[in-house]
């Protein structure tokens, strides 16, 4: 994929994409906020220890923002010798790190947390909504992560893309519509994803999942001097829009993660932003492979960038988290169960084999 204007040809038209939809097509996908849905997320561990010790690090609901999710303490029970609710100290991710120090034949273990949540919306159209950012979460937000630089190669490209923009909201779309043109959704990849970015951008590979292209949203704005973050998250219901791509389509969402954006734009706040499901709506929604300009997908490419629907519940924000008691590196994002079985690392990826699941269950107002 050739890294160059021509990707960006439409971005500067896309700036009015919106009112050129048809109208059906504006109706088929609208998040806008208005009754709170509250859900029940269980996570269940069952590792087979086989005797040998085991440690485990399970990442719970702990974005709370009051216009959109409202998380709750977290319980949790089970047969390990510890267990305690650690919160990082430079994201505020949560999770629960658990020890058995050997016996067992299964370490055990299930967490449940209830959240509220709902879609969200921001008139783009009228400026002067947003509230202010500390200058310690400018700086958190713009800085570099271990896979997602600032500098070389994301710098030039976000340099590339902005070059014709003046204000904040201009860049932040632009990106925006550069991601969307530029990637492709890879059917192939593990999981959600690595999100390493300088490399799909050195190897001119723009394609992943949602932690490497929503990824490559946030490097990008922040290389522009945007502040960005990830939000890190699971999908726990149908899509109320009929997007059978964009909603969990069972309790059992173990592998529902998702990954999605934010862009902090001094007259509105917190944005939200989600490119890597515009590009899976194009591979998966029916009748599947969708061009860009199908009514389906200029429904949701129009709508994410400043909207998205509260099927979901975010985890956390965090980058390069240090699980405690593991020797192993500090881990590029906590989306998944994590666990060590007499040190040697599980494939958080399989949660047959791990073993955990996880379920979502939707409670009564």
């Amino acid at each position: 994929m050739t890294l160059d204007r021509r990707h960006f040809i439409t971005a500067g038209a896309a700036l009015a994409l919106s009112p050129l939809l048809p109208r059906g097509a504006r109706a088929a996908f609208s998040p806008t906020p208005a009754e709170w849905r509250h859900f029940e997320v269980t996570t269940r561990l069952a590792i087979p220890a086989g005797g040998k010790p085991v440690q485990a690090w399970i990442p719970v609901p702990s974005v709370n923002e009051a216009e959109w999710m409202q998380a709750e303490a977290p319980s949790f029970s089970g047969n390990a010798d510890s267990a305690e609710l650690v919160t990082d100290a430079e994201s505020g991710a949560q999770f629960v790190h658990a020890v058995w120090t050997g016996g067992q034949e299964s370490a055990e273990m299930e967490i449940a947390a209830e959240v509220s949540t709902r879609d969200r919306a921001i008139d783009l159209g009228a400026p002067g909504q947003g509230a202010t950012l500390s200058d310690a979460d400018r700086a958190l937000y713009t800085a570099p992560t271990r896979l997602i630089p600032t500098d070389g190669i994301v710098k030039a490209t976000a340099d590339m893309i902005t070059a014709e923009m003046d204000s904040d909201l201009d860049k932040a779309r632009a990106i925006y519509e550069w991601v969307v043109e530029s990637t492709e959704r890879n059917p192939e990849t593990r999981g959600c994803g690595i999100g390493d970015v300088a490399a799909m951008l050195e190897m001119g590979d723009l394609t992943g999942k949602c932690a490497d292209l929503n990824a490559l949203y946030v490097g990008l704005a922040r290389a522009a001097g945007l502040p960005a973050r990830d939000v890190y998250g699971l999908r726990v219901a149908p899509s109320a829009f009929g997007y059978k791509s964009l909603g969990a389509g069972s309790s059992d969402v173990s592998k529902a993660q998702h990954c999605r954006a934010e862009v902090f734009l001094s007259d509105y706040g917190w944005v939200p932003v989600d490119p890597a499901d515009v590009r899976k709506v194009m591979l998966e929604e029916p009748p599947k492979n969708l061009a860009l300009d199908d009514p389906k997908v200029r429904a949701v490419r129009a709508a994410l960038f400043g909207a998205w629907e509260g099927n979901w519940v975010g985890l956390n924000f965090a980058h390069d988290v240090a699980l405690p008691g593991s020797a192993r590196d500090e881990v590029g994002f906590l989306m998944y169960p994590q666990a060590e079985i007499d040190g040697v690392e599980q494939d958080e990826l399989d949660p047959g084999s791990f073993s955990y699941s996880i379920t979502a269950t939707e409670l009564g107002a």
